[in-house]
């Protein structure tokens, strides 16, 4: 507002002249101001001491202030309720609403990180972080070609393919791009007792059976082998009918091509309770590691296995037939112990811990 070049003094003096007796025109004419001037400030200052009239100008301002606020409450208000239907919870969101405010409601940008409770400074910040679409890209492949894998084993993938890209890089890209794996909700597990870690390769396997079906409904079995130290998949050998002869004469394989182990941790299943497999095993002089009934737990490091078996080949294949079956799961096989990443590892593959104990042992 455009301030008076009088004072109250100086106005109250100019009409205490008139009530002397001075002509108005005398007055307009030696103080330089119009009739209509003076008759405003006769209207509003005519009986008024100074006191009341700096009290006057006070609550005048103050009126105009409780105005102004006024004014600006009720727009912020009319802008926060326009934008009540975006949801400003994140950084980027509230960025976006200040850009808002500013744009449609014309106000400063002050003002509109006021309302939407952001910093000045966060609401001016432009990230400087590379291109994520080149990382991206290759982390759709990876999911792509192993559609079972969380974003730890992909994260290992990429290392592995030359990225140097931390892990929460990749969990956040993960879940933007809707990547996360759906798992059944598993029960509470019970009280878990670590079981002791072998010392070398061939100190302990663990052996199990796994069950599924082809194509046209026929029942097939697998019969599993690990090597408990490197987590290596031995073998995997499927059939319709898997006896204990036959399982014999695959560990009797395994033994001329990796030596024999000094001791199997296994169930209690018909097939290794049986006297022929028992006769075996004494002449043999593996050490038979019988877990106790019904708690599977006790054989942790195959069961581990059979559930990503199942979880990322055989619930991802439908076997024609049998010679079907059999080339997917040994493919599978070689690519869990030469290319996937093994969390208990280190996201190293088996065959790599493997092939560093055998150095060792040397």
């Amino acid at each position: 507002m455009k301030q008076s070049r009088f004072t109250e003094a100086q106005i109250l003096e100019i009409l205490r002249a008139h009530q002397a007796g001075e002509k108005v025109a005398d007055l307009l004419r030696r103080h330089g101001i119009s009739e209509n001037t003076f008759y405003r400030w006769k209207s509003k200052y005519e009986g008024l001491d100074r006191s009341a009239i700096q009290r006057l100008h006070q609550l005048e301002m103050e009126n105009r202030r409780l105005k102004q606020a006024i004014g600006d409450l009720t727009l912020d208000n009319q802008a926060l309720r326009e934008a009540l239907g975006k949801k400003m919870v994140t950084v980027a969101a509230r960025r976006a609403g200040v850009r808002y405010f500013q744009t449609v409601w014309k106000v400063s940008e002050r003002r509109a990180c006021h309302l939407a409770s952001l910093g000045r400074s966060t609401a001016r910040y432009q990230s400087r972080r590379a291109d994520d679409a080149p990382l991206q890209a290759q982390l759709l492949a990876l999911a792509h070609q192993h559609p079972r894998y969380g974003y730890r084993r992909l994260h290992a993938l990429l290392r592995r393919a030359g990225w140097r890209v931390n892990r929460k890089r990749v969990e956040r890209l993960y879940r933007v791009a809707r990547l996360a794996v759906r798992r059944s909700r598993r029960k509470r597990p019970a009280p878990r007792h670590p079981l002791p870690l072998p010392r070398g390769l061939n100190a302990r396997w663990s052996i199990d059976f796994i069950e599924d079906r082809l194509a046209g409904g026929r029942p097939f079995r697998t019969f599993n082998v690990v090597d408990d130290y490197s987590r290596e998949c031995l073998a995997i050998e499927a059939a319709t009918a898997l006896p204990a002869a036959r399982v014999m004469q695959v560990l009797e394989r395994l033994i001329i091509q990796r030596g024999r182990p000094d001791g199997i941790v296994l169930d209690n299943g018909p097939e290794f309770t049986a006297h022929a497999f028992l006769r075996w095993a004494a002449q043999t002089g593996i050490t038979l590691d019988f877990i106790e009934p019904g708690k599977p737990v006790e054989n942790a490091f195959v069961e581990s296995f059979n559930g990503k078996f199942r979880d990322e080949c055989l619930n991802q294949h439908w076997f024609l037939d049998l010679a079907d079956a059999r080339g997917t799961i040994e493919a599978w096989r070689q690519h869990y112990n030469e290319q996937r990443p093994h969390s208990a590892l280190g996201y190293q593959t088996p065959q790599a811990v493997a092939t560093q104990a055998a150095g060792l042992s040397r």
